[in-house]
């Protein structure tokens, strides 16, 4: 971004000067948010980076001096200051020579009229042009058009009932009185962020029109209690636990019949908060980041949201949709979270959720793009966010010459991930099953620029906070090869983060202290602090992230590259001495040999993968080759002995990773050596001695693939624990070393 001051003519006549003021980037912010607690305005805030598709961005405002609001058929343009009022003899000319607009009179400063009925037949094409809320705003876009500018627009939410503006159907629901279907503002200072340059900028506009100039007047604004009525919510849902399954079920019947292909239902949720709404926002911002995280001021009326869809983007000629269909919670960890992303690439019902929704999307576009221009440029494209994972598709397309972003914006109206599909057919769907009006749920939150661009994000995970009351609805896409209770599950989760930033701010009123993106590492009880360790290293790839485990516990861990004089272990007088993975076979590093020693010195003794092999062959027993390597490979595998010292406290079968090519033969293991676990191919995993501080595993503690539900830690806990607390007397039996 290049900012500059200037002055300029808009296409309306309104002359425009801007001023530009530099403001330190790591405060910017803080006035905006801080004053939106109690002042009408709004701050877009983009956390979330995608190459080619979101960056980091944030712009806000307070106290505009114009508010447009409609009602069904009816609008309002409130000047909310004197500097509004500059503009209303304007906007009021502009307006009442529109052939779609009547009844259109100056009343207290506030511009009144409604949209005028017309019987007109309009081509599918032609929707976008039809008399409705947005000739209001076609007018105030066109009054104020210039290319002189990118960041003076309309900025604020467009509710989910404009859509019967356009959709012939009945509304079956009741309407609270206090409903509004769009607010937006026109702002004439702005705080703009650009974290890309580390900059931010203070904009300021002034206003020149036949009636009157801004200049010199200033930027105020009503005060508002932002507890309002401070009232009690008297429900918690509008659902009964299996309520919502139900009403999948119900919709099961329409998709047997062929009336839709899917849907979207919704139920709403309620918990009191009294707490200023802007902790809300700096507290999701942190739990959840997102490309389009908000927070309106709409006069007491606060929507607060961290969207992760982009509804409509437009710049220049060029149209973006990203539709989100496709959902999957997080794991407990980064491997956690591949396994879950597996599942949801593998989900052929989450595979043709997306597709249905794309299909319906790229129809959007065709309506009002050039032939052969609508693209999926992105296809299943994985998007985590704090408790959910999505699968997402990006689709561009060219408009044609005849349309703009708004219209492209209505070609939309609304987004099928929020609907269903066929479109009419999922409203209808909706409107008779959903317990209330959604109001802002499934509309858009964002701006129109007055240069022709555009950029909104549905408003999804979203708090709507009124009179102290906090409503969060969600929805989840349902057709039919969903599981009701498996649907249901899902809008709770999708709920949960938006509850955790209502229960985080109501636990304390302090700031928190800033997230990381980095999980805290999980330090192991200090169970072996002050016990020496040896490691022996038979050249293996692995050794030195065995060697961190085993630090983990406490212990001090030297090691040492095999071939070392076995007097070192008399000098070093090691509590425990671990052996190490390593290719080839025992005998190659001479290990039978050192697990000898090891016995005569009484030296509890710990194998990994080659180190198992040793021990069997250190005892006379003998080892085999798998037909197939398993090298690189992840198995399961199931604890067979309840008293092992190894698998102490661990589940009875988990997922470890593989990487050996020889193994124990079960037939000729020695007497003295018990079987602690087998592999899903009956390979033995896991052996102890029956009497004697002597253990080993097969596979590799340490590997990413034993990672999950950090048993590979547990197991080295376990190990060096038991063997490391007391030097227990070792018995030398018969045996026989190679």
């Amino acid at each position: 971004m290049i900012f500059d001051s200037r002055s300029y003519k808009t296409l309306g006549g309104v002359s425009v000067s801007r001023s530009i003021t530099e403001v330190k980037m790591d405060t910017a912010l803080e006035d905006i948010l801080f004053h939106l607690n109690s002042q009408r305005g709004g701050l877009l805030r983009s956390s979330y980076e995608y190459p080619g598709r979101y960056k980091r961005w944030a712009i806000g405002f307070v106290n505009p001096p114009l508010e447009l609001s409609t009602q069904e058929n009816a609008f309002k343009l409130i000047a909310l200051n004197e500097r509004g009022q500059v503009l209303l003899p304007l906007l009021l000319e502009c307006l009442s020579n529109s052939s779609q607009l009547e009844q259109v009179t100056l009343d207290n400063n506030n511009i009144v009229g409604f949209v005028k009925a017309t019987k007109r037949l309009f081509t599918e094409e032609e929707r976008s042009k039809q008399p409705s809320a947005f000739t209001v705003v076609r007018e105030m876009l066109h009054t104020f058009s210039s290319q002189e500018d990118e960041h003076l627009g309309l900025y604020g939410a467009f509710g989910y009932d404009l859509v019967f503006q356009f959709e012939p159907i009945t509304q079956r629901l009741e309407r609270p009185t206090d409903q509004r279907d769009l607010v937006l503002y026109l702002p004439d200072e702005l705080i703009v962020v650009d974290y890309y340059q580390q900059s931010a900028f203070r904009l300021q506009y002034d206003f020149e029109t036949a009636d009157g100039n801004t200049k010199n007047l200033p930027r105020t604004g009503e005060s508002i209690d932002y507890r309002g009525k401070h009232l009690l919510s008297n429900q918690t849902a509008d659902h009964q636990v299996g309520e919502y399954a139900k009403k999948v079920e119900s919709a099961l019947d329409y998709f047997r019949r062929g009336d839709l292909f899917e849907v979207v239902p919704s139920q709403n949720f309620f918990e009191d908060y009294e707490d200023e709404p802007s902790k809300l926002f700096e507290t999701l911002k942190d739990i959840n980041p997102s490309p389009y995280g908000f927070i309106f001021n709409l006069g007491g009326e606060y929507l607060i949201g961290a969207s992760p869809e982009m509804f409509v983007r437009v710049e220049g000629k060029r149209v973006e949709t990203c539709p989100i269909s496709g959902t999957i919670s997080r794991g407990l960890d980064a491997l956690d979270d591949a396994v879950q992303i597996r599942h949801l690439l593998n989900s052929h019902k989450d595979e043709a959720e997306l597709t249905m929704c794309t299909d319906v999307d790229r129809n959007d576009k065709s309506r009002i793009c050039e032939p052969g221009s609508v693209q999926v440029i992105g296809r299943r494209q994985i998007e985590l966010y704090s408790h959910l994972i999505h699968t997402v598709d990006h689709v561009e397309g060219i408009l044609r010459s005849q349309f703009d972003a708004l219209d492209a914006f209505l070609s939309h109206t609304w987004a099928v991930t929020v609907t269903g599909a066929p479109k009419k057919a999922a409203i209808d769907f909706i409107e008779q099953h959903e317990r209330s009006a959604r109001r802002w749920y499934g509309g858009a939150v964002g701006y129109l620029n007055f240069n022709g661009n555009l950029n909104t994000g549905l408003i999804l995970r979203t708090i709507r906070l009124k009179d102290c009351i906090a409503e969060v609805r969600v929805g989840a896409t349902v057709l039919y090869d969903s599981i009701p209770q498996a649907e249901e599950q899902e809008t709770i989760t999708k709920a949960a983060a938006l509850f955790e930033t209502i229960r985080r701010v109501k636990q304390s009123s302090q700031k928190l202290d800033e997230s990381s993106s980095i999980k805290s590492a999980k330090i192991l009880p200090r169970a072996a602090t002050g016990k020496r360790i040896l490691l022996i290293d038979y050249e293996d790839s692995f050794v030195h992230t065995l060697a961190n485990y085993i630090r983990q516990t406490g212990a001090s861990v030297t090691t040492l590259r095999h071939g070392f004089s076995e007097s070192l272990f008399d000098t070093e007088r090691p509590d425990l001495v671990v052996l190490s993975p390593g290719p080839g076979r025992p005998s190659d590093f001479r290990v039978p040999q050192t697990v000898g020693a090891l016995l005569h010195r009484k030296i509890p003794i710990f194998g990994v993968c080659l180190g198992l092999q040793s021990i069997v062959e250190a005892f006379d027993g003998e080892l085999g080759v798998l037909d197939y390597p398993q090298h690189g490979k992840s198995s399961r595998i199931f604890v067979t002995d309840s008293n092992s010292v190894t698998f102490k406290n661990l589940p009875q079968s988990f997922t470890v990773g593989r990487y050996h090519s020889l193994f124990a033969l079960p037939q000729r293991l020695p007497k003295e050596l018990k079987v602690t676990a087998i592999s899903d191919d009956d390979v033995i995993m896991g052996i102890e001695h029956q009497t004697l501080p002597i253990a080993a595993v097969q596979f590799h503690p340490e590997s990413i693939m034993t990672l999950a539900g950090e048993v590979g830690l547990e197991i080295i806990k376990n190990v060096v624990r038991a063997y490391t607390q007391t030097k227990e007397s070792l018995v030398i039996g018969r045996m026989a070393l190679s």
